[in-house]
Parts: C-alpha cells; sequence; structure tokens
C-alpha cells in the first residue's frame, strides 16, 4: 500500500461562514484535532477518536463547544496524532 504523509490544512482561509480542515494520516489510531483562539484557549473540539489512515476533512462553522458563534480573527487548528502534532492558522471574518 501506498505511504500516506502527515499533514494539515484549511480552505478556504480566510473563512466565513465555515472552513474545510483537511488532514491526511500516515497510519490509522487515534485522533484529536481542536480549534485554539489566539490566547491559547480551546473553543472547540473537531475530532476525538480513531480514524483509518490517509485523507480525511472535517468542517468548523465558526462556533465553539457550546454551539455559540466565535468573533472575528484569528484561530489555529492542532492534531495530535501517534504520528505527532501539527498546527495551522485560519482567520475567521464575519
Amino acid at each position: 500500500p501506498q505511504g500516506h504523509e502527515f499533514s494539515l490544512s484549511s480552505s478556504p482561509n480566510p473563512f466565513n461562514p465555515k472552513t474545510t480542515v483537511s488532514f491526511s494520516l500516515a497510519q490509522g489510531g487515534r485522533v484529536r484535532l481542536d480549534v485554539y483562539n489566539v490566547k491559547g484557549q480551546k473553543v472547540k473540539t473537531l475530532v476525538d477518536g480513531v480514524r483509518a489512515a490517509g485523507p480525511q476533512t472535517v468542517d468548523w462553522d465558526g462556533t465553539d463547544d457550546r454551539g455559540s458563534a466565535v468573533a472575528t480573527g484569528v484561530y489555529f487548528f492542532k492534531i495530535w496524532t501517534k504520528d505527532g502534532q501539527l498546527a495551522k492558522k485560519s482567520a475567521l471574518v464575519r
């Protein structure tokens, strides 16, 4: 089988009202993908579970874990897997 590269990105960036977060796993296993604000506070968990190797996507609609809309600004997507961790920046423009 062809190997996959561990990666993380989002599109469109900047975004409104939603962005698609794309990630690829080199190997299957437990994945956690969270959204943080510029103060380093977690605003939403997008993925928390076991995923297969390969490319995947999840949408973020600019809301926090309570379903409330977050403010315009810069946000960071951070992913943790057994392959390591990555972070990418995105801007929400309301």
